[in-house]
């Protein structure tokens, strides 16, 4: 599994970008969104999504690059949707940015995504039913600083990372632990991971 491609950005347009690490060229498929973050600059590091397609004539093997965490996490739950496959799901994160498609998922706003070409009205409510609770569980829409009524507190998302990966290889689920962790450290963002991690241990359920 890869969990990133960190080197020399060797080719880059719109949709692709060929990132040279030891030797290697590893062509990404990109959104709009990282292709804006990453423009002009001669050494990128893109989180990748790995995508093999099997049982056809042709088996394929795809990558797909994001400047940032919360965008990959974003793509992995828009193709958990019905309806929305990996192109869609890249579609609308080159007409969103993150904060505001997490936003409009928040705030059960239709419109905003009917908005992106190839999403009609059920597509649109079908991804609001199903990711709004994910990306609160998950701790997207607070790392995003994104709320419906009231304003979230930014958290310190490496200090959140940790904590959350030392909780997954203590045996705990993702969700529930990105959830606690993340309200520990909106009430107290100082705290060291450590501190955190025992903290959370006594609030998983």
């Amino acid at each position: 599994m890869i969990e990133y491609i960190k080197g020399e950005l060797a080719e880059l347009t719109p949709a692709l970008a060929v990132v040279e690490a030891y030797g290697v060229g590893y062509a990404l498929n990109i959104s709009l969104n990282t292709y804006t973050a990453i423009q002009g600059k001669s050494e990128v590091k893109l989180y990748v999504h790995e995508c093999l397609v099997t049982g056809g004539r042709d088996d394929s093997y795809t990558l797909f690059g994001f400047f940032n965490k919360q965008e990959r996490s974003l793509y992995e739950l828009l193709i958990t949707v019905s309806g929305v496959g990996a192109n869609t799901a890249r579609m609308i994160l080159s007409s969103l940015t993150p904060a505001d498609l997490c936003s409009a998922i928040a705030n059960g706003d239709e419109r905003l995504l009917k908005g992106v070409k190839g999403i009609g009205l059920k597509t649109a409510q079908r991804i609001i039913v199903d990711l709004k609770d994910k990306i609160v569980s998950l701790g997207i829409a607070d790392e995003l600083h994104v709320g419906t009524s009231t304003t979230t507190v930014p958290v310190n998302t490496a200090t959140r990372d940790e904590a959350v990966s030392a909780l997954v290889m203590l045996g705990f689920s993702p969700a529930p632990s990105a959830k606690v962790v993340t309200s520990i450290l909106v009430s107290q963002p100082d705290m060291p991971v450590e501190q955190v991690v025992k903290m959370a241990l006594k609030q998983i359920k």
